[in-house]
């Protein structure tokens, strides 16, 4: 049967919701040639091996198993490239999206009157009480509100994760793509230059059917984070951006450590045991030191959100790996600040200025030795 649509799985631990997921699919393209794409981010759970035990009983259903890199919108834009399918759809592994729109959504786009099908949960005639999560809706409400203000886009659900293209059409811009945050079809839509010609399904969103979502604590984060990407990303590299404003939050971590070992520990201690200078260096380190780990964890857990260190083992690593490639940053920080209070300047503009120095260094290794590779 000649090969027409290929679906694209992101996964993470959706070990017991694959083989279930895969026969509805099978089951909905009855007559269609189908081919699945799981593309699995080291899950955990066994995620990837279950995928290639199914890959071994059916020939249509193949496996990307990611080591090092995370991410949804990321791993649907490699299982979007890897099928040789002339269409392409991309759909949860957890049982909310409905296969049967699949035949629908692949009549549209194959009729040539549309560039892209999706199935919203907002449409006229769709539902989300199985989904039993009204927070969710208000919060998806606002989210697509202010993704269609922000990229221009007016769809009833521009943040959904069902959705139907031709795979020539993703693949002529798949390199534009930013692949941040989590919504890949607001990516998409954004970054074609064209106006694309949208049909819109109705979709029933159901509940979970296993597992909790993969949508952690990060997701409102991401979602700022990928529209931040379309918006300013051509001028400001996003990861740069975060790494920044992290930074400028370590500042005033900083700035409050300092004032702290200053005002309350000086006062009492600092002051009549060491003379001024010695007191400031004292205070300076313990400031850097907090406002560095302040900054790692923030870093691990937003700016490398797709490289997230995980275990105390990996991430006390880190944080050792961390420290380690700061260090001369740390040292020229403490240089330079108690130098300028030695000619006479005041501690805190002092500090800001040890700050700057510091974190050129921090940023320039930090990706390569701590979330990166050697």
């Amino acid at each position: 049967m000649t090969l027409r649509l290929g679906v694209v799985l992101p996964t993470y631990n959706e070990r017991g919701n694959l083989r279930t997921m895969v026969a509805r699919i099978d089951k909905a393209l009855a007559g269609i040639g189908w081919e699945v794409i799981i593309v699995d981010d080291n899950s955990p759970d066994g995620t990837a091996d279950e995928a290639r035990t199914l890959a071994q009983e059916d020939g249509r259903v193949r496996v990307i198993q990611r080591i090092g890199r995370r991410g949804l919108s990321s791993a649907a834009i490699e299982g979007m490239c890897a099928t040789a399918a002339p269409v392409v759809a991309v759909m949860d592994a957890d049982h909310q999206h409905d296969p049967e729109l699949l035949p629908k959504m692949l009549a549209a786009v194959e009729s040539g009157d549309f560039d892209v099908a999706y199935a919203s949960r907002f449409a006229e005639g769709a539902s989300t009480e199985a989904w039993g999560r009204p927070d969710r809706v208000k919060a998806s409400n606002l989210a697509n509100r202010i993704a269609n203000k922000v990229t221009g886009v007016e769809l009833t659900d521009p943040m959904s994760g069902f959705f139907m293209l031709q795979t020539q059409l993703l693949r002529a811009d798949a390199h534009r793509l930013s692949g941040v945050g989590f919504k890949i079809l607001l990516d998409i839509l954004a970054t074609v230059d064209a106006p694309l010609r949208v049909k819109e399904f109705p979709l029933n969103f159901a509940a979970r059917a296993e597992g909790e979502s993969k949508l952690d604590r990060t997701v409102i984060f991401e979602f700022l984070v990928g529209l931040y990407d379309k918006w300013l990303g051509r001028w400001i590299p996003t990861r740069f951006a975060l790494f920044g404003t992290i930074g400028g939050l370590g500042v005033i971590v900083h700035m409050a450590v300092l004032a702290l070992v200053l005002n309350v520990f000086g006062a009492q201690f600092l002051v009549s045991h060491y003379p001024k200078e010695a007191s400031f260096i004292v205070a300076q380190t313990a400031a850097a030191v907090v406002a560095m780990t302040f900054n790692f964890v923030l870093n691990n857990e937003l700016t490398y959100a797709d490289k997230r260190l995980r275990g105390f083992g990996p991430i006390m690593m880190g944080w050792a790996r961390f420290g380690l490639t700061c260090a001369f940053g740390l040292l020229a920080n403490i240089g330079a600040a108690t130098a300028l209070v030695r000619l006479g300047f005041h501690p805190y503009p002092a500090a800001l200025v040890g700050i700057v120095l510091g974190s050129v260094w921090n940023f320039a290794l930090s990706s390569k030795f701590v979330w990166g590779k050697y």
